[in-house]
């Protein structure tokens, strides 16, 4: 039999405990042979020593996580106590303090998880506008959102713009049924999709209502001029040149811009061109724009994902030969 306290005075214990002790009940499931006391600011353990070294180690995996996020929620505490993968312990332990961008609110840590998202980083660190261009899956979107917010909550910024133009597989707003936001708001799902992983619904709802965060189509940049913002610019292949010249003329003092997109799935009609591919050629060596080129090694969805990426590109590949 062995014998250890756990001290918590540099977190909330009631964020420890949980309400009605519901987080120490899980606690004492988890561990069903030990004899778990909890008195004030501490926590005593007794039992067999490979038993308490075990709680006592995922103890202080939740104490190192409280007191950098200050929540957890009962299920993610309850995954940490009986996550031996590593994958759920990579997840959850900064081996990498610059990895982890967003703390979620289901006590999820939104990463930089490949070495082109990790380059996003740095190059936002380091200029003021970057583009990212990649196939779907790479992340972009998501770690340029996950940027922002971080920018946000560091009071970097004081708002957040998420903008993307409204075309989309030859569809026309004007025959979609619904308002204007109704119309709108499906082009603008996934960037809604990014924020509910970084962002507590209540806390996302007032900062949409006092538009620290708006999401708009990019035809309402026009004749605005964005300080102290961090804008970002998503499926810009499918902006025309003169959109995505009034975009980047758009931004002012102390603002950032993370432009993406994929120059292979462009949706315009046939007689217009994508401005995206010009804006990367001819701002390629401007001082202060970074570019960064996303590929398959950066896929994070589905392993079939990188996979029919390759088979679009040998297909390609073919029909350029021919």
């Amino acid at each position: 039999m062995t014998e250890k306290i756990i001290n918590l005075e540099t977190v909330n214990p009631i964020e420890f405990f949980g309400v009605n002790n519901g987080k120490l009940d899980i606690l004492k499931k988890k561990f069903p042979l030990l004899k778990i006391l909890s008195r004030g600011t501490q926590i005593k353990l007794s039992g067999a020593p490979e038993q308490v070294d075990t709680a006592k180690e995922k103890i202080n995996l939740i104490v190192q996580y409280l007191e950098r996020n200050g929540h957890m929620s009962e299920n993610y505490f309850e995954q940490i106590l009986g996550g031996d993968d590593a994958e759920t312990v990579d997840n959850f332990v900064d081996r990498n303090p610059n990895d982890i961008l967003v703390f979620g609110p289901n006590g999820k840590t939104v990463r930089a998880r490949t070495a082109n998202q990790k380059r996003m980083v740095s190059g936002v660190d380091k200029n003021d506008i970057l583009f990212a261009i990649g196939p779907a899956g790479t992340g972009k979107t998501y770690t340029a959102v996950a940027l922002a917010v971080r920018a946000l909550k560091n009071k970097l910024v004081k708002k957040i713009i998420l903008t993307r133009p409204a075309v989309e597989a030859g569809e026309s707003l004007g025959f979609l049924p619904g308002d204007l936001k109704e119309k709108i708001d499906p082009y603008l799902r996934p960037l809604y999709d990014a924020l509910d992983d970084m962002i507590p619904a209540d806390k996302l709802g007032y900062y949409m209502s006092n538009r620290t965060i708006e999401i708009a189509p990019l035809a309402y940049m026009r004749g605005r001029t964005l300080d102290n913002a961090f804008i970002i610019l998503d499926e810009a292949q499918n902006a025309t040149d003169l959109q995505l010249k009034m975009f980047l003329t758009r931004i002012g003092a102390n603002a950032k811009a993370i432009i993406t997109g994929d120059l292979t799935q462009v949706d315009l009609p046939k007689n217009q061109k994508s401005g995206l591919e010009k804006a990367v050629r001819i701002l390629q060596h401007v001082d202060g724009i970074s570019h960064i080129a996303l590929d398959e090694e950066d896929v994070v969805r589905h392993r079939l994902v990188k996979a029919i990426i390759r088979a679009y590109d040998r297909e390609k590949e073919r029909e350029q030969q021919h």
